[in-house]
């Protein structure tokens, strides 16, 4: 008979490429999900995970904004390419996500793994459409005079995320990739009671050849995340999947006074498949005028 201890796992942040404790040193319990009995018994205790203080959302942003230039100026191919690489990452630790997922939720295996095995596709299909959103969202207006009217989308910038509170994981990577593939970069606030996948998931990004600061993950108290993130000069929309209404109030309200984009919160079926809304929905319309024969 072994009397090996079993090494537990150190959750982390993920901000900037790196994982950093919370500047506070504060942790929290999560516990298994109460839905249905999962891997782990209701309520039992997975781990602690980083509580993020506003200073944690603050330097999130900041390592957002520092990627943006090189992550917005990359070719749409290349984007695409390192989504690819995402789930490719994510298919080899398939295992260890339905775990996560199956303690984080409370549900079975088989729920757990078709969720997973939605979430790896879902990568797969916003990275196909890197390379093709130019062509939906731009192209050439018809103008009366001798001139080339021409548009096209660039990213928004710097985007805030509260991950949905009811889908630990194939949520999470419904709101992210469509923010990314076309040239944002994220800050998430992961589901407040089930962040260990999200957590997890910024150990995959570090290894797929995506930039750091590209996405950064804080777990801790939605709200206390959200506050500063609303309210920061250098975010420019805010994603408020996982809001309840009265949050999403206020957020917008603090997003008011810079004038970011806000997408509301509405009921989603996450299991569902993908439409073009997120993916449309951080995008500037950059229009060009240009005189013939010149």
């Amino acid at each position: 008979m072994s009397d090996r201890l079993s090494v537990l796992k150190t959750y982390k942040l993920y901000v900037g490429g790196k994982f950093p404790r919370s500047e506070s040193g504060r942790v929290y319990e999560v516990t298994a999900g109460t839905k249905a009995a999962g891997a782990a018994g209701k309520g039992e205790w997975l781990a602690n995970a980083p509580l993020a203080s506003r200073k944690d959302a603050r330097d999130a942003v900041v390592a957002a904004r520092k990627a943006f230039g090189g992550w917005s100026g990359a070719t749409a191919y290349n984007r695409g390419q390192i989504l690819y690489r995402v789930a490719e990452m994510l298919e080899g630790r398939r295992e260890q996500f339905i775990a996560e997922v199956a303690d984080a939720q409370g549900l079975s295996k088989a729920k757990a793994t078709a969720q997973v095995d939605a979430a790896i596709d879902r990568w797969v299909w916003y990275a196909g459409w890197s390379d093709k959103v130019g062509q939906i969202v731009g192209g050439a207006n018809p103008v009366a005079g001798p001139y080339f009217n021409l548009s096209a989308p660039e990213p928004t910038g710097v985007v805030a995320v509260l991950a949905p509170q009811d889908s630990s994981f194939l949520g999470l990577v419904s709101v992210i990739a469509p923010a990314i593939v076309t040239g944002n970069t994220v800050v998430v606030a992961a589901a407040q009671d089930s962040p260990l996948p999200a957590l997890s998931l910024g150990e995959v990004l570090a290894t797929s050849d995506l930039p750091g600061g590209v996405v950064n993950i804080l777990s801790g108290r939605t709200a206390e995340i959200a506050a500063p993130l609303a309210a920061h000069q250098d975010v420019n929309a805010l994603d408020l999947a996982g809001a309840d209404a009265g949050l999403a109030k206020d957020l917008e309200t603090a997003a008011a006074d810079n004038l970011k984009r806000v997408l509301r919160p509405g009921t989603a079926d996450w299991a569902a498949d993908p439409g073009t809304e997120r993916l449309f929905a951080f995008l500037e319309t950059k229009t060009v005028w240009h005189p013939m024969g010149v």
